[in-house]
Order: C-alpha cells, then sequence, then structure tokens
C-alpha cells in the first residue's frame, strides 16, 4: 500500500480525483466563478500534495446539471474564451496536469459536451467531445473529434471517457486500442448509477490491460438529488486500489505505475483480451484468427446498424424531456477536421 499516494514512488504518477461541489449556475458570472473556484481547488491540492502530477475534475464542474443553465447559449464557453484561460494558467501555475469540463458553443447546432486535459505548461494535450451524450436527458451534439489520446506524465498515455461514453466498451476499447494505459472518467451521475459506475470503471480496465480514474461531482444544487462523487481507481486486473464516498468537494488520490499497463500487455498470455481480440486462437493458429466476426461491427462502419427489436423502441428522441426535435443527420465522425493522429507509444 502507498497510503492513496503519500508514499508514491519515483516513477509513480500521483492522481488527484476532485468529488467537486454541484455548481448552482444562473448566469454568466455564476460560469466564471466556477472557473475560478476551479482553479483556486486545483491551486490549494497542490499547495497541500506538491506530490500531484495529475487532477480529474468532473463532468459538469463549471455549468451545473440544471437544464435551464444547458439551454442557455450565452452560458456556453468557447476553447479560447476566458474560463479556459482561467484553467490553463492555474496548470501552468503549479505545474500540474488536470482535466476539466466544459460545455463548448457550436455555431452550426447544440452546444458539444467537451473535456480538456491541459499540460504542466499550461497547453491543451487533448480535446475530446462526448461521443455518446446521456439521452433523453442530455441535449449536446454527438462528438465529431473520435477518441484522441495523448501522453501523459510519468510514462502514461491517456485517453478520456466522459461520463456515458464509459458505459461502452467500445470506447474504451478504441482508446486502448490508440495506446492509452490510464483511462480518465470524468462523471455527473447520480446514485441510481452506483452499481453501472463500479461495474464499467472495473471491466473498462481488465478488458484493456489499463488503469481507469473516474470521478463524479457531489452534492446537489437544491433540488435534493444528489450526485454521488464515488472517486475510483482501478488497477489493470480491475480492482478497485481505492474508491471514494459521497463527500462533496473531497480529493480522493492514488499512486500507480503506468508500466504496470504496459508490461500487463506485452507479457500477459492468458486473459491479454485487447492483443487476443485481433488474434483469436493463435495456439491453434499461427498468428490467430484475424477476421472480425462480429456482425455489428460491419454493419455500423457501413451505416446500416440495425437492432432485431429497432422498430419496437419508445425512446429515440429528446421530445419527453421537453427538447424540441432533433435536426437531420449531417454525416459522420471528420477524423481529418479531428486531427487524429497515430497513438503514441507507451515507454518501454
Amino acid at each position: 500500500m502507498n497510503l492513496e499516494g503519500l508514499n508514491a514512488g519515483p516513477g509513480d504518477l500521483v492522481l488527484g480525483l476532485v468529488q467537486q461541489q454541484i455548481p448552482r449556475v444562473r448566469t454568466r458570472a455564476d460560469v466564471t466563478a466556477a472557473a475560478e473556484r476551479t482553479a483556486s481547488a486545483l491551486r490549494e491540492a497542490k499547495a497541500s500534495m506538491a506530490s500531484l502530477d495529475l487532477l480529474v475534475f468532473p463532468e459538469y464542474g463549471l455549468h451545473g446539471l440544471r437544464k435551464d443553465s444547458w439551454s442557455d447559449d450565452a452560458l456556453m464557453c468557447r476553447i479560447d474564451g476566458p474560463e479556459v484561460d482561467l484553467l490553463r494558467a492555474a496548470c501552468a501555475e503549479t505545474g500540474t496536469w488536470a482535466l476539466f469540463s466544459v460545455m463548448e458553443s457550436n455555431d452550426r447546432g447544440a452546444p458539444f459536451n467537451t473535456a480538456l486535459i491541459v499540460d504542466a505548461a499550461g497547453e491543451i494535450a487533448l480535446k475530446i467531445r462526448k461521443l455518446h451524450p446521456w439521452t433523453p436527458k442530455e441535449p449536446w451534439e454527438p462528438g465529431d473529434l473520435g477518441v484522441p489520446v495523448c501522453a501523459g506524465p510519468k510514462g502514461s498515455v491517456l485517453g478520456v471517457l466522459i461520463c456515458h461514453d464509459g458505459m461502452f466498451p467500445e470506447m474504451a476499447r478504441e482508446a486502448c486500442y490508440r495506446g492509452a494505459n490510464l483511462l480518465l472518467r470524468p462523471a455527473g451521475y447520480k446514485f441510481g448509477l452506483r452499481q453501472s459506475w463500479r461495474i464499467t470503471n472495473e471491466a473498462n480496465a481488465f478488458c484493456n490491460l489499463a488503469f481507469t480514474a473516474s470521478v463524479c461531482l457531489a452534492g446537489d444544487d437544491g433540488n435534493g438529488f444528489a450526485s454521488m462523487g464515488e472517486a475510483m481507481v482501478c488497477d489493470v486486473d480491475g480492482t478497485i486500489l481505492v474508491r471514494g464516498d459521497a463527500s462533496a468537494d473531497r480529493i480522493v488520490t492514488a499512486a500507480i505505475d503506468p508500466a504496470r499497463s504496459d508490461r500487463a500487455r506485452r507479457e500477459w498470455g492468458v486473459e491479454n483480451n485487447i492483443y487476443q481480440l485481433g488474434h483469436r486462437g493463435f495456439t491453434a493458429v499461427a498468428g490467430g484468427a484475424t477476421d472480425a466476426p462480429y456482425t455489428y461491427m460491419h454493419d455500423l462502419a457501413a451505416g446500416r446498424y440495425r437492432l432485431p427489436w429497432e422498430d419496437e423502441v419508445r425512446v429515440t428522441d429528446g421530445t419527453g424531456e421537453g427538447y424540441g426535435p432533433p435536426r437531420p443527420p449531417t454525416g459522420t465522425v471528420d477524423t481529418a477536421r479531428a486531427g487524429l493522429r497515430s497513438a503514441p507509444r507507451p515507454r518501454q
């Protein structure tokens, strides 16, 4: 045991998962104030624990969970705007990496639910837009930047699953296929999702031999429906290394060695599933079968994904949640505009 990062080794990555109190957002000034509180929390955390390498703030840390704050375009942020500048400056000032959540203006449609990883120099190392908004509850435009990864501190390669994205095993697999050995999951979930939260964090780790580090908002914003906090770090075999509670503004810390993921992916035989997916039955067939035997993969790639019970699905838009009709579809992920690149090589 390293006492939640207090006795981190020289190669360990020290994480801080911030169970941030849900902000109450009604005006543009409230968004700015939430950004200032987030930047202050980063500075205070680093001052209290100088070994922190990476702080993960939850989804909706600047915008809260009220629909009226989501529907006001004037409250949305721009990546080159003052709120993001505040957050980047705090990272540069403290020499700390951090993940932040912003609701991003979109001139072509509904806003994006966006996560940013900012490095210790204050530069944006990764930007991802939530691919799978939590429909029908959330009104966000589906992400169009794919699943990028970036090189992080202490030999880590970072991927991001924004809340509901983590419920799709394909999301975690894609990030890890591109090289991620640490999956960060910022969320706003309430207690009803507690069981699903735990098992997907564990499964995303084990199925990909990756570390997962996940955290939700905590407390409530006056409506009595609290978010659960529940910060959690899972080892590459799915074991929970540390788990938080429901305390608002508690920072849950842990130290991990990203090289453990790299070694497992190279050295494991049994249960090296991310390798074996593309090398089926290599004991019997040299190199394994490398086909794709899964119908859903072919159908999704061809734009003809359709369930046997498709016509019986009852909820297919957000009108029951008070949203207007959805716009017509315009296409798929634009990987060229997204600037997706080859995954960085993890350290050996």
